[in-house]
């Protein structure tokens, strides 16, 4: 009858865990039904991802295509294959676009490395895609030696002007020098008093399209060595867009647009269009100039000026446009732009009585606004005399159906100044699952690390010290995790906030994006970076430890092991945490957000991968590597010990096969939760299926939520101490009541005599085998000398 209970208690143990793991998996089929049912719930799709092809981005409703497609999917071909010309080879070629020869001019010539001759693809009179024929360029010519020759313009404006395209047709290798030469020459080109070609002005327009195709960060540069070059190509190209009599002249970054009304028609007031196209390129979008009194956008329209003027005896006025795709000759001193919103700037001009002149305005910025969402504008327009926005005689006017309304007295390079907030998607507060899962993790490890501690004498194990530490440092991550992973900013920020800007008064934005800084959050990252660091590294040491008593045992533990394993455990990742947050912040300290590049803001956890910076990112050398690391090593010491020690077969084992395999099951199980090996399941979730990686994703949080829990059952519900201390507590209890039986509070005389000489047909094993086997005769002869002695 003792065996019986003896059994029985395991038993109720075994139905205990049994029952707490389907109330867990109960719970979250409860959540994904209840979700479905509230429609709240949808798995994850790529639906619009796999809409648009061949590179398009869905945004706002539609695909964004690349220049080299078209179409509502992005499958219509925009391009002109692979060519050969006169022994010349050209690779693809995007509409509207000029494609460098891949020959190059020779190392020894002035030009070395420079493109040999270009060729434009482009559409023919009934709308079929075709090749112009090669132009060639002069490998003895540079951007340097064409702008000495600017006072040669009036007589060789077409070679000077086609020399600039071909020199600027391979961006990616132009230097801020090669900027500041080439806008010199082609500002002379556009310069009336020149007397340049009308075919030699057009094909400065391509150069100057090609020229905002470069860097960013190399028009920096060149701004800060010689502004006024762009300033003095600014103003020639407004001039210039007075003089195309009615035609238009447009390019992928460049849109020029003449307007010359008839004497008969009223001429006072014009009104220009940008409509949306297929692509960022200009090329795919249409300009309309109308003779107009008022604005009127509609869906397609991205930007739209009306340029009103006063009634005057001429006959005739001439108005003339410029858009520009980006801000990059416009670099403000007050004004950083990081991103890649769309900036794009408008020149209006009026022929005559410019004075008199005012315009109207109205902007719809194209951007993801799934990610972002519009923080603050500014309407301004470019001060030549400064070299830097203003926003003097602008005034802000409606915002209505998107669209950002502006106003000003006078005529000049207008823009709208826009500032945007990443529109996170703050998670909702932990579910019912993580916190009941955390809650029971956090539990058993309180109570796994009491135990531990005041057993420690009566076990006589050298195992407590590592046990507890990680027990330890899994709890506060626990704790962290429960009061800490969520970010506070999501309760804190005003919804009417945003509104407020928009509607605020006339102030240029110091850049183009706003993050609102909150350290707390950061902190709580560095600590949950930390402690689960420490968490991982002390599973490592657990399974050297497991390696040098299971596998060694002939040879003693290192001499002071204990010192030097707690040094490594706690001080480690302290170093890893201390130099990633110190590194993050000296790369970026001039960014008053800095922060975001080691965290993120949607929760107070380390910032994700990314392609750019892949492998720089923290997340994956201060996070990743480590604890990939340390679970190959893991698994390695697993899969030794689980085949050498506790599946290995023994001929002087007495026990039956039922019972054996179920000691080892648990062995094996015990070793596998203590040594972390349920974390290498998150590496399924990386798995390119959304519902496969949703039951990964499920059973991952069952497993580590959890994971407290089990080391409580493993390491201590399972130890002969603490049945027999719950068998007293429920003997005192039920005789208190009288109504249950008290249960034996030892195993059989004969069990332990079984048990000791199976251990003792063991002997290396014998002294450190006990702590992957709770119910070992050390622990119960311990307890028999105590009963005794009471």
């Amino acid at each position: 009858m003792p065996f019986f209970h003896a059994c029985n208690r395991r038993m109720l143990v075994a139905i205990a865990c049994g029952l707490l793991t389907a109330v867990v998996l109960g719970l979250s089929i409860w959540r994904i039904v209840i979700r479905i049912h509230r429609g709240t719930y949808s798995p994850p799709s790529s639906t619009t991802t796999e809409f648009c092809r061949n590179g398009g981005t869905w945004e706002n409703g539609r695909c964004i295509c690349t220049e080299e497609w078209r179409g509502l999917r992005c499958t219509i071909v925009n391009f002109c294959e692979n060519s050969t010309f006169q022994q010349l080879t050209f690779a693809r070629i995007a509409v509207g676009r000029y494609g460098p020869s891949l020959q190059t001019c020779g190392q020894n010539t002035p030009n070395a490395g420079k493109p040999l001759a270009i060729r434009l693809c482009t559409f023919s009179p009934y709308g079929e895609i075709k090749l112009e024929n090669a132009t060639r360029g002069n490998c003895n010519e540079s951007l340097e030696s064409l702008e000495k020759q600017i006072d040669n313009i009036t007589t060789d404006s077409q070679a000077i002007s086609t020399a600039a395209q071909i020199l600027t047709s391979n961006t990616s290798g132009l230097t801020a020098e090669n900027i500041i030469s080439a806008s010199t020459v082609v500002g002379q080109i556009f310069n009336e008093s020149r007397n340049a070609s009308p075919e030699a002005k057009k094909l400065a327009v391509t150069t100057v399209s090609q020229l905002l195709d470069v860097r960013e960060n190399v028009f920096q540069i060149a701004a800060a060595a010689n502004n006024n070059t762009f300033t003095t190509l600014i103003e020639q190209m407004e001039n210039y867009s007075l003089t195309l009599y009615n035609e238009s002249v447009v390019e992928p970054n460049v849109a020029i647009q003449s307007f010359n009304p008839g004497i008969h028609e009223h001429s006072e007031n014009v009104r220009f269009s940008v409509q949306k196209g297929s692509s960022d390129s200009l090329v795919s979008g249409s300009i309309v100039a109308e003779n107009v009194d008022k604005l009127n956008p509609d869906g397609r329209t991205e930007l739209q000026i009306l340029l009103k003027t006063k009634k005057s005896d001429s006959k005739s006025k001439k108005f003339g446009f410029v858009v520009y795709q980006n801000n990059k000759l416009f670099q403000s001193k007050t004004f950083m732009t990081k991103s890649n919103f769309s900036q794009k700037i408008i020149s209006g001009k009026v022929g005559e009585n410019e004075k008199d002149a005012s315009v109207e305005m109205v902007f719809n910025p194209r951007y993801n606004q799934k990610e972002f969402q519009l923080y603050s504008y500014a309407c301004v327009y470019w001060n030549l005399s400064t070299n830097n926005w203003d926003t003097y005689g602008c005034n802000k006017t409606n915002v209505t159906d998107g669209f950002l309304g502006c106003e000003c007295n006078h005529t000049t390079n207008f823009a709208v100044l826009m500032s945007f907030k990443k529109n996170y998607q703050y998670p909702k507060s932990l579910d019912i699952l993580s916190i009941l899962g955390c809650a029971l993790s956090i539990a058993g490890l309180a109570l796994t690390i009491i135990f531990q501690i005041v057993t420690r004498k009566v076990r006589k194990t050298t195992i407590t010290w590592v046990l507890v530490n990680l027990c330890t440092s899994m709890l506060i991550f626990n704790l962290f995790f429960v009061f800490g992973i969520e970010n506070t900013q999501n309760k804190n920020l005003n919804k009417n906030y945003t509104e407020t800007n928009i509607h605020a008064a006339n102030t240029i934005p110091e850049k183009d994006s706003i993050d609102i800084p909150n350290p707390s959050c950061t902190v709580f990252a560095a600590l949950l970076h930390y402690f689960l660091l420490v968490t991982f590294t002390w599973n490592g040491l657990n399974a050297v430890q497991f390696y040098f008593l299971l596998i060694r045992t002939m040879k003693p533990l290192p001499s002071h092991f204990i010192l030097f394993i707690s040094l490594i455990g706690w001080g480690v990742p302290a170093i890893i945490v201390g130099v990633t947050v110190g590194t993050t912040y000296a790369q970026n300290m001039k960014d008053p957000n800095w922060e975001l590049e080691y965290r993120q803001e949607e929760i107070c956890w380390l910032a994700i991968l990314n392609r750019n910076g892949f492998i720089s990112h923290p997340f994956l050398w201060s996070l990743l590597i480590p604890i990939t690391i340390i679970l190959i090593i893991n698994i390695g010491i697993f899969i030794i010990i689980t085949v050498k020690v506790l599946w290995k077969n023994n001929q002087n084992l007495t026990s039956t096969k039922k019972v054996s395999s179920l000691k080892k099951i648990l062995s094996t199980l015990s070793i596998a939760v203590v040594f972390g090996l349920t974390w290498s399941l998150s590496y399924l979730m990386l798995i390119n299926n959304d519902d496969i990686r949703i039951i990964f994703s499920y059973i991952f949080c069952l497993a580590n939520t959890t994971q407290g829990l089990q080391l409580f059952i493993l390491y201590t519900v399972r130890t002969k101490i603490f049945q027999n201390e719950a068998s007293k507590a429920l003997k005192s209890l039920s005789s208190s009541f009288g109504r249950v039986k008290p249960l034996p509070s030892m195993t059989p005389l004969r069990l332990r005599v079984r048990m000791y000489n199976m251990l003792r047909s063991l002997p290396n094993l014998h002294e450190h085998f006990r702590f992957l086997e709770p119910s070992l005769t050390t622990e119960e002869t311990t307890l028999t000398k105590h009963e005794h002695t009471k």
